[in-house]
């Protein structure tokens, strides 16, 4: 066995960590659609309270239900219009996506957002998105026109920065090959590792655009995308949150801060509705 293949292994099943939780369920999540009463039901119509319709977009290894059977029920139940969509799909691979070259993945968000505001006749969107699902939008925020229908970006645990998946992608550079073969069988990988051609053109002139306001929801025992800090955004318009500021008894990691941390869930609300955000607590997992 080759010796970059050794490395390679552990690394992609640190990776995976962020997937396990979604591949159980993955063949019955997708023999059935999502709900259609508010999620992804096309003649949802924003009330006067949340007139913007709220697109989620899944993470690494995840997909358009997987990823969001708790938190978009969650926001339905406050009458939000939700909508998600697979993107970055790899030819012959079901059920885990997110993982095509990010960039063409922002050209499939600018797609959905133009069909679900035209669905909805609503002005803007709010984005809401984990893992690279929070990452990701940024490119189409700067470079595919999407501040101009974007008013909110809300990051739950996402890589704006790369990650180091504690400090494995270090050891690339001695193990020649490993690079050239995540960018040829799973791209998304190599564009997420610190220092990627893609993360220097994302973050190259600031991390913001103007007119959107931006969110980052990180806990502080992310094993994914680490060092956790890297997550946090510099500029106008930014509110960085460490849940653990909020609550230090939540324990949870990458996976769990999207699929069910209902503390993280009640900060993605308050960044939808800050007109009528309340404070967010170790109680509010019991909301």
């Amino acid at each position: 066995m080759l010796p970059w293949k050794r490395v390679l292994r552990p690394l992609a099943a640190l990776l995976l960590t962020a997937a396990v939780a979604l591949a159980a369920a993955a063949g019955v999540a997708q023999a059935a659609a999502a709900p259609s009463s508010g999620w992804n039901d096309y003649s949802c119509k924003p009330s006067a309270a949340h007139p913007r319709p709220v697109v989620l977009v899944h993470g690494t290894f995840a997909n358009s239900v997987d990823n969001w059977l708790a938190l978009a029920p969650y926001l339905e139940d406050r009458d939000y219009c939700v909508f998600s969509f697979d993107y970055g799909q790899l030819p012959g691979v079901s059920f885990i996506y997110g993982l095509g070259p990010i960039d063409k993945s922002a050209e499939q968000l600018a797609a959905f957002v133009d069909k679900v505001l035209a669905a909805t006749g609503a002005a803007e969107t709010d984005l809401v998105g984990h893992s690279q699902g929070g990452m990701m939008p940024r490119y189409y925020l700067k470079f595919l026109g999407g501040a101009a229908k974007v008013n909110a970006l809300v990051g739950i645990a996402p890589d704006n920065h790369g990650t180091t998946l504690s400090g494995l992608t270090n050891l690339l550079p001695y193990f020649p090959g490993i690079g050239d073969f995540l960018t040829t069988n799973t791209p998304a990988l190599a564009d997420q590792v610190v220092g990627s051609a893609f993360l220097t053109k994302l973050n190259a002139g600031g991390d913001t655009v103007p007119g959107v306001k931006y969110t980052v929801l990180a806990t502080k025992y992310d094993e994914v995308v680490t060092p956790y800090q890297s997550q946090f955004l510099s500029g106008s318009g930014v509110r960085n949150v460490l849940l653990q500021d909020l609550c230090p008894l939540d324990l949870s990691e990458h996976a769990a801060i999207g699929l069910f941390d209902r503390i993280a869930f009640h900060e993605v609300a308050n960044s939808l509705d800050p007109a009528h955000a309340t404070r967010t607590t170790c109680a509010s997992a019991l909301s």
